[in-house]
């Protein structure tokens, strides 16, 4: 849980970097799914730092998914809101609502059930139909995307964000599903061209919604796709389970943080307008 918790931090600071990128550059034309606009974004110094900060929170977030439930790891994922809400008002001197600051304490509060209720991993063994099925998602997430940046505004960006949501759901799944590391196990394994495919699907949906689109509303996307599909794949198919007589206190945290992120979902991207909304 430490290992998730600090790979929430990773992601909410990162937020806050790459999306003032994501916003200093100028849109592509076309589909909302642009692979330009992510190109000119890496050449922003604020969007590389974030990227770094990804990787290292990507490592911790394999070490977590490895030793507690899904659900648990992306409950946390989700509080990353809640850390991009404080580094915001910190640094950029976003000012945060009574709500918000509230919100912040919900998501903190959800996790703390979560962390008492949490069982180990679930023992049982992902199919190889399970995996082949994570990587038949992650093609999906990318027609989705292709799809959904043909849409008006609003119903766009709420498509990409649920879309990039279900992307970064494919790779918590894969990351279980994996059995060996090296190399030769790996080039065989669907889940890992899942993980591949569905992470990078994600980071494109994501920055295009983030740019294009309305913040609120993909960021909310977003959160509902990465938590409810994982934890529903970790509970029924991999065995996940919450300690003796705690699946209550399971179930009303995962619902706690999750509502709590979702209120901080204007955080999803903080640049200007996120800025001005909270004065």
């Amino acid at each position: 849980m430490v290992c998730a918790l600090g790979s929430a931090v990773c992601f909410g600071t990162a937020s806050v970097l790459q999306a003032v990128a994501a916003r200093s550059v100028a849109p592509g034309t076309g589909s909302g799914v642009d692979p330009g606009l992510l190109l000119r974004s890496l050449r922003q110094w604020r969007y590389l730092a974030g990227l770094a900060l990804d990787g290292c929170g990507f490592v911790l977030q394999i070490v977590a998914l490895r030793s507690i439930p899904i659900y648990a790891v992306g409950a946390a994922l989700a509080a990353s809101l809640a850390v991009t809400a404080v580094v915001a008002a910190r640094l950029l001197r976003v000012r945060l609502s009574g709500a918000e600051w509230g919100a912040v304490g919900v998501v903190v509060a959800g996790l703390a059930m979560l962390g008492l209720a949490s069982g180990p991993e679930g023992e049982r063994p992902g199919s190889t139909t399970l995996s082949y099925a994570m990587l038949g998602a992650a093609v999906a997430v990318l027609l989705v995307g292709v799809v959904g940046g043909r849409l008006p505004d609003r119903p766009r960006a709420l498509v990409l964000g649920l879309g990039s949501g279900c992307g970064f759901g494919v790779v918590e799944v894969a990351v279980r599903l994996i059995d060996s590391l090296s190399p030769k196990a790996l080039l065989t394994d669907p889940a890992a061209y899942a993980l591949l495919l569905g992470g990078g699907a994600a980071f494109l949906l994501l920055t295009s919604a983030l740019q294009r689109g309305s913040v609120t509303t993909a960021t909310a996307g977003l959160v509902l796709g990465e938590t409810v599909g994982p934890a529903v794949v970790g509970v029924v198919w991999l065995g996940d389970r919450t300690r003796e007589g705690l699946a209550w206190l399971a179930v009303l945290g995962f619902a706690v943080a999750v509502a709590g992120a979702l209120g901080l979902a204007r955080f999803g991207e903080v640049g200007p307008a996120a800025g001005e909304e909270g004065r």
